[in-house]
């Protein structure tokens, strides 16, 4: 089993971006995803973005794994 938390992309340079969550910061590959950009909401896996996320659905995600803490 996986468990994915939203990150947030924070940063950009080439095909590596710097993502954060929960006051965690990582630097991963980006290259599986069309047009990245700074703000945008990305699920990680492996250390690489799999898949950008609905801003609002990522806010929520996050909402609710602060309320389970």
């Amino acid at each position: 089993m996986c468990l994915a938390i939203p990150m947030r992309i924070l940063k950009i340079s080439g095909d590596r971006a710097v993502v954060s969550s929960g006051g965690i910061q990582r630097t991963i590959g980006i290259s599986f995803l069309k047009n990245p950009k700074v703000g945008d909401y990305v699920i990680v896996h492996a250390g690489f973005a799999i898949e950008k996320l609905d801003t609002v659905k990522a806010e929520e995600t996050l909402k609710l794994l602060e309320e389970i803490k």
